[in-house]
């Protein structure tokens, strides 16, 4: 009889000769095979541990392996994994009535479940379409955006690199500098179905706008009948210390968007993904027929997503994602290192920004110490580390820093 699942054993290097022959080679060669995970820990095929301060790009918001997460999977998926939507289930609407809480969305409002941030951009970008009847053609994305790599998703994206390859792309869109309200103003016009802007801007280095700009894109928005997207793939879901990085005063002031979008953290390393749709713009926009999903909203991913938020809830993670992020910050730049030239972030999603184009050695400099972290930019190494990191852990990648050589060459 044929094993249940692969064994574990091999090295490094013999998996990494394995995948070279049978998967694509869309991402490169793996960097490490990594085989457990433990809280904020992982373990390669040579049994060297990691500090995970990636997460799985803002995925693993409670780590890995977690015993309430692990728990409400396995339970669920052995009462009922998977039926189509010609049905529902308890998982399936108290996510969505979960949601809509944490948003305080007004009343009226509704959601629809997905798989991935992508396909809850790409399920905006068809209700922006139904918004606008076809009166509308022209959208407006930001300038250094990144919405996902599905065909509408990639039109909203911005990097060039990125787009070329599979042009022509959904025509329409427009990009406007971020952070930018004039630029936004000059663009707009009674032609425009809906602007789409991260709150914070995770892939393009953790960029945060000025204080007042989604105010004022949200002005902007409504005076002239458009849609205000948010995309909070990255950003939602406690990442920043609040559910939604637009929750915060000096980032959103306040505001109620039309849509926002979320997955990443939503399902803590489970995939899903949702849309929610605020008050009058929730009706008739993706009506019957209209859009749809094989995996989506379905049990285990929303039992998956329940006990995510509930673990947050339960152990105040929001605010130690802020009392941490903002320690982590001020102890990164409190360095004086001639390297970082600036940290800035919001929570739990920081960008350590670098003097010189050298982020992708630093990375493998720090994974070559056990810590995995991103270079999103050639200057800019990205933080997004499980919620559940204590100081004494983000303290040890303060101390890397600290040790890092004056002088590091690309």
């Amino acid at each position: 009889m044929s094993e249940v699942m692969p064994a574990q054993s091999g090295s490094v290097a013999a998996w990494t000769e394995r995948y070279g022959h049978a998967l694509m080679d869309t991402f490169g060669p793996p960097q490490r095979v990594l085989v457990r995970g433990e809280g904020p820990y992982v373990w390669d095929a040579d049994g060297k541990r990691y500090l995970d301060l990636l997460g799985g790009i803002a995925v693993n918001a409670l780590g890995h392996a977690h015993p309430t997460l692990t728990a409400a999977i396995a339970a669920q998926l052995g009462t009922l994994g998977h039926v189509s939507n010609f049905f529902a289930s308890p998982t399936q609407v108290a996510l969505a009535e979960t949601l809509l809480r944490l948003a305080d969305a007004p009343a009226g409002s509704r959601v629809f479940l997905a798989n991935s941030g992508t396909e809850a951009n790409e399920a905006a970008l068809k209700l922006t379409r139904r918004h606008s009847a076809g009166a509308r053609p022209r959208l407006i994305a930001m300038e250094h955006a990144f919405h996902g790599r599905t065909m509408g998703a990639l039109s909203l994206t911005h990097k060039a690199a990125y787009r070329e390859p599979f042009e022509p792309l959904p025509p329409g869109v427009e990009f406007v500098p971020y952070g930018d309200a004039a630029a936004l103003e000059a663009a707009m016009g009674p032609d425009v179905a809906a602007v789409f802007v991260e709150p914070i801007q995770g892939e393009a280095g953790v960029q945060i706008p000025p204080p007042g700009y989604l105010a004022a894109v949200r002005e902007l928005t409504a005076r002239h009948g458009a849609l205000l997207v948010l995309d909070e793939v990255q950003s939602g879901m406690g990442r920043t210390g609040r559910w939604f990085a637009y929750q915060h005063e000096h980032i959103g002031g306040g505001i109620i968007p039309d849509v926002v979008t979320v997955a990443k953290g939503l399902g803590g390393g489970f995939p899903v993904g949702a849309l929610i749709a605020y008050g009058e713009h929730a009706a008739g926009l993706l009506g019957r027929g209209q859009h749809g999903t094989t995996f989506g909203g379905n049990p285990v991913a929303s039992a998956a997503a329940l006990a995510t938020i509930g673990v947050i809830e339960r152990d105040g993670l929001l605010a130690h994602v802020s009392q941490l992020g903002a320690w982590w910050r001020a102890s990164l730049a409190g360095l004086h290192h001639p390297l970082v030239a600036a940290v800035r972030g919001e929570g739990l999603l920081i960008a350590v920004e670098l003097a010189s184009a050298v982020a992708p050695r630093v990375a493998e400099l720090a994974l070559e110490a056990g810590f995995v972290v991103n270079p999103c930019t050639p200057t800019t190494i990205r933080l997004a580390p499980p919620y559940v990191l204590t100081q004494g852990q983000a303290q040890t990648f303060v101390d890397f820093v600290a040790g890092l050589p004056v002088e590091v060459t690309a």
